[in-house]
């Protein structure tokens, strides 16, 4: 792993994709416009030990959705240009960003934040988010295959299904339906599904939204997910960090949604502190940490933006790509 993965950011080449700026330099950028959300909306929005607060929202997420705001300007314009040159009619169909990291790195946080604030734009667009949770294989077919102990890994998911919902939405479909996924029983859910309807944004988070397409046996690629994306942020942090971070909140769920009967984890309820931290640490060895450095991060460079966390949660330095 390179140094710099550890330490901090690395120094900016000129003639790199990707503008690094440190936190206060980004927070610089922020418009005028306020992003206070206040302590009961961010206590909805925080995932379970993330203490996101009224700071990292008015120096990292206002700065990001100011600019998010300037890409969906631009991107409308060119879609009305461009059909404006083809003699195509009809409406503009949704802006679509991906967001991407680690287990446990808070890109859930990060997802909801972003809808909160972009729903707040003064058009009031109509935000949605789907996680690609709803697109794993249910346990039976993992069970069956093999892959059980590789949920997470990008063959745990129906990629093909995933990528026809997205771009089903982003061609403007009147409705799309997503399965749904239940982090209690740890598994799909049978018959139950939720509707997309022609949103004017969409936010797709996951583990592996920045794939690149898989390689089929004649040679050839089909499409990958993140080719519909017009934005991408993948939220870092240093291994070791978002190690610490998965062991910490996996005390905190055995404390609470591990003691209802019908978790699936009901089981880890019943440990000591150290049974469990043992547990939590077998788990990342085993699954977290190799799916993260074989698969989720050597995509971190497809990213538009990435949010670079240090071991106290708190954005550090924004990379941007520039070209």
């Amino acid at each position: 792993m390179n140094v710099h993965d550890e330490v901090g950011a690395p120094e900016d080449n000129p003639y790199g994709p990707y503008l690094t700026l440190d936190r206060r330099h980004w927070a610089a950028l922020a418009a005028s416009r306020p992003a206070n959300l206040g302590e009961a909306t961010l206590e909805r929005l925080r995932g379970i030990g993330d203490p996101t607060d009224a700071a990292e929202v008015r120096e990292v997420y206002a700065p990001l959705t100011d600019l998010l705001s300037l890409y969906m300007e631009r991107t409308g314009a060119l879609f009305s240009a461009s059909h404006e040159f083809l003699g195509l009619s009809g409406q503009r169909t949704p802006f679509v960003i991906g967001v991407a990291g680690s287990v446990a790195v808070g890109k859930s946080t990060t997802s909801r934040l972003l809808k909160e604030l972009i729903s707040r734009f003064p058009w009031h667009p109509r935000v949605d988010l789907v996680t690609t949770d709803g697109f794993l294989y249910p346990n039976a077919r993992l069970e069956r295959d093999g892959l059980l102990e590789r949920k997470g890994f990008p063959e745990s998911y129906d990629r093909r299904r995933l990528v026809q919902f997205v771009m089903d939405v982003k061609s403007g479909a009147p409705q799309v339906t997503a399965p749904v996924y239940s982090h209690l029983v740890y598994d799909i859910v049978p018959d139950e599904v939720i509707t997309v309807s022609q949103p004017d944004v969409l936010i797709v988070e996951g583990l592996n939204v920045l794939q690149p397409a898989r390689r089929r046996t004649d040679g050839t690629t089909g499409l990958a997910l993140s080719d519909f994306f017009d934005f991408s942020v993948y939220v870092d942090a240093a291994h070791t960090d978002i190690r610490n971070w998965y062991v910490s909140r996996f005390l905190r769920l055995r404390e609470t949604a591990f003691q209802d009967p019908g978790s699936y984890f009901v089981r880890y309820g019943r440990l000591s502190e150290a049974e469990a931290t043992q547990v939590a640490l077998d788990i990342w060895g085993r699954i977290n940490g190799p799916n993260l450095e074989l698969n989720i991060r050597p995509t971190r460079a497809r990213a538009t933006a990435i949010l670079r966390k240090g071991p106290d949660h708190q954005v550090s330095w924004v990379r941007i790509r520039k070209v």
